[in-house]
């Protein structure tokens, strides 16, 4: 957990506290929405700003009490196969799967909310945009503070991770 105490604080919660309640709800959202029961939460050992090749990465502005981003990062294959589950087809088209994986970035971003304010609706997310590539870098022009969760699947890795500006 790399926020704060001041920003945990405003959050009026814990560094412990809050990273167990976002691996539960991703958790709880990857095992309704794409049936993937199996996630293994891990610890990160890498720079998660500088390791993205052949990934795919959904990211949901969110602005209100606080403002911020969360974002999915998922290899290419892992990607087409959340959306191949999420979709029930068996061969999602890229368009499909870069919108799959926008929704589920979506369905995060709501389910943290609560997290980041006392009434949801003090907090409005904006459309998901999804970022694709064989190595690329996602820069914020200003520098929030930011929580990463590394999660193992059956089938791949893939990190959620939440940036949070003070206002």
């Amino acid at each position: 957990m790399t926020f704060s105490a001041e920003l945990l604080t405003k959050l009026k919660t814990t560094g412990p506290a809050l990273e167990k309640s976002l691996i539960h709800e991703v958790k709880r959202v990857f095992t309704s929405f794409v049936g993937m029961d199996h996630l293994l939460h891990l610890p990160l050992s890498i720079d998660p700003a500088s390791n993205f090749t052949d990934c795919l990465s959904a990211l949901v502005g969110f602005a209100g009490t606080c403002n911020g981003v969360v974002s999915l990062h998922a290899s290419r294959s892992l990607a087409q196969s959340i959306a191949a589950q999420l979709l029930v087809t068996l061969e999602p088209s890229e368009e499909e799967v870069e919108d799959a994986l926008g929704e589920l970035a979506n369905i995060l971003a709501g389910t943290f909310k609560p997290y980041l304010c006392e009434r949801s609706l003090d907090i409005r997310l904006a459309t998901p945009s999804v970022v694709s590539g064989t190595k690329y870098v996602i820069h914020m022009t200003r520098k929030p503070e930011v929580t990463t969760l590394l999660f193992d699947s059956d089938e791949d890795w893939f990190m959620v991770a939440l940036a949070v500006e003070q206002n």
